[in-house]
């Protein structure tokens, strides 16, 4: 499989720069592999797609302030810090712009409360660093902070909020997992009173998730590592639906490596780590029977993953479909449904 098979043509405005509102009025597309066909809907008619006994699986992250600007305290050189991954109390992995000149030493004010200096670098050409602060960090990162938003947005947001989902809990991630950006509480409640299962994992949205592959052969791409946790409750939940022959429906591309990651036999072992998990068209699935997603950027890892649960063909004809109908890509676009 080389990178240029999960390559399509999209026009640049198609790329939406604002979320819909409301949020479940985004347009959805839903594709039956096993009829071959596909529909048009509103996110709106999601529970019309779904079943009494099926489990929703939905990663409740919530997006940090992982944007800092600060200076070197050695030159005043202004330097940006993107945090990554959280290892410590104080340590994190980061991306520092400009890099070639943050070696090892390196101190970096951010104010007069807080600090960092650079330990190491690491295999994928950030760094390692060690926080100094005054007071409660999350606080300060809160003050100091800007939410990033992915660099094929050019619109300002006015209300942060939109960047989250609704369910959004456990503090950590880079990225927002954006197909559950189309979920409302009233959505949520409507599905509760259905019969639907909602079950809650957290993946925390690193690198590893919007890195470029960068080798033709897609095989040799290694993702970079994000941390998970699946709750035991959410585990029994999910291994039950399994068990009574109803459906598990992955909200979002984390939320499917997330239990990939996890299975054991068909089955969830609850628990937290490290997953680099890559999943690519040959890959089996074993807990995920359905998928809700958002459209993804051509040669991605989240192109190649959907590609792998619907066949590389019906997906990249689906897609040459949805862009003929202007539908909206990317982060703030629409909605697909894979049954």
């Amino acid at each position: 499989m080389r990178l240029e098979d999960f390559d399509y043509l999209l026009p640049e405005e198609r790329i939406a720069q604002l979320p819909c509102e409301p949020r479940d009025a985004s347009r959805l597309l839903v594709l039956d592999r096993g009829r071959d066909e596909l529909e048009h809907k509103q996110f709106f008619n999601l529970p019309e797609y779904l079943r009494p006994g099926d489990t929703l699986v939905f990663n409740d992250t919530r997006v940090i302030p992982a944007r800092l600007i600060g200076h070197k305290e050695q030159t005043g050189a202004k330097i940006e810090v993107f945090l990554l991954n959280r290892l410590t109390a104080t340590d994190w992995e980061v991306l520092v712009k400009p890099g070639k000149k943050a070696r090892p030493g390196t101190v970096i004010v951010f104010s007069e409360a807080l600090r960092c200096e650079i330990l190491d670098g690491t295999d994928f050409g950030g760094r390692v660093i060690r926080f100094q602060f005054d007071g409660v960090f999350e606080e300060i990162l809160d003050q100091l902070g800007e939410t990033p938003l992915p660099p094929y947005i050019k619109e300002q947001l006015t209300d942060k909020e939109r960047y989250q989902t609704v369910y959004a809990r456990e503090r950590g991630s880079a990225a927002a997992p954006t197909a559950g950006l189309h979920f409302t509480q009233g959505l949520l409640e409507h599905l509760r009173q259905q019969g639907i299962n909602l079950a809650f994992v957290t993946l925390h949205v690193g690198l590893g998730t919007f890195r470029p592959v960068q080798v033709e052969d897609i095989t040799q791409h290694n993702m970079h590592k994000e941390y998970y946790t699946i709750t035991p409750e959410a585990a029994e939940l999910i291994n039950a639906t399994k068990q009574a022959g109803n459906r598990v429906i992955a909200v979002g591309t984390t939320s499917v490596r997330t239990l990939e990651t996890a299975a054991v036999g068909g089955q969830v072992k609850s628990g937290s780590g490290w997953t680099s998990i890559f999943i690519y068209p040959g890959c089996q699935f074993q807990v995920v029977d359905a998928i809700i997603t958002n459209f993804h950027l051509p040669k991605s890892t989240l192109l190649m993953l959907i590609s792998a649960f619907a066949g590389r063909e019906k997906v990249l004809a689906a897609y040459r479909e949805a862009v003929a109908r202007q539908y909206r890509f990317f982060s703030f676009g629409d909605a697909m449904l894979i049954i």
